[in-house]
């Protein structure tokens, strides 16, 4: 598993919009194979493909790559001591 810190919720995202592997690899520069290897956890996308896709269905990135509770770090506004 590639990325068990990360949620990758393509595959549902696809079948809400009703858009094939092969539309969204063409759409977004990327073979059928890469979108099957995001779509079964074998390989997370750079940030910038990750980016390419939620633009393509005009979501935010967090709502199709997730980052796993228990992968989150602790909360911000802590002083950090050096």
């Amino acid at each position: 598993m590639t990325g068990k810190c990360v949620e990758v919720r393509l595959r549902e995202i696809r079948a809400r919009y009703r858009i094939s592997q092969e539309a969204l690899a063409k759409a977004v520069g990327v073979t059928r194979q890469t979108i099957i290897a995001i779509e079964n956890d074998k390989y997370l996308p750079s940030l910038t493909l990750a980016l390419k896709i939620a633009a393509y269905f005009n979501l935010p990135v967090e709502e199709i790559f997730r980052l796993r509770e228990s992968c989150r770090p602790s909360q911000m506004g802590r002083q950090q001591q050096y």
